[in-house]
């Protein structure tokens, strides 16, 4: 089976989901596959180079892709304040990993490369 054009067109990292945190979560309960998340701030230095580096990268693309949510919150603005409280986030990046439950597993902060992201990921999946 061949790729669409839209498949063609879509870049090969990490695509992240848009959306509510309750959304999200229902989301994951829902198919149960666990959520990855990228707590960031438009100043944060690392939080760029893992938006222009990492989450590009097409092993991490495709193995966040196929194993998790991925959604991305700015925890400056809108709902990303409540949550940045709620999930004790105090430096940046922060990447978090929930069960489908919504359980957090796994945090860790600060700039990692796909190889490393990956290996996180596994972690927070060997985790119950």
């Amino acid at each position: 089976m061949g790729q669409t054009k839209a498949d063609s067109n879509r870049p090969k990292g990490i695509h992240f989901t848009d959306g509510l945190w309750k959304d999200i979560a229902a989301k994951a309960k829902e198919s149960g596959k666990y959520i990855f998340v990228d707590a960031y701030t438009t100043w944060c230095g690392p939080c760029k180079l893992l938006k222009s580096k990492t989450f590009l990268e097409e092993r991490a693309g495709a193995y966040f892709n196929n194993h998790f949510i991925n959604y991305t919150v700015d925890t400056e603005k809108g709902e990303g304040i409540q949550l940045a409280e709620q999930w004790d986030v105090t430096a940046y990046p922060t990447l978090l990993f929930f069960s489908p439950e919504g359980k957090l597993l796994l945090q860790q902060v600060g700039f990692v490369d796909g190889d490393k992201l990956i290996e996180f990921g596994k972690q927070a999946k060997a985790k119950k």
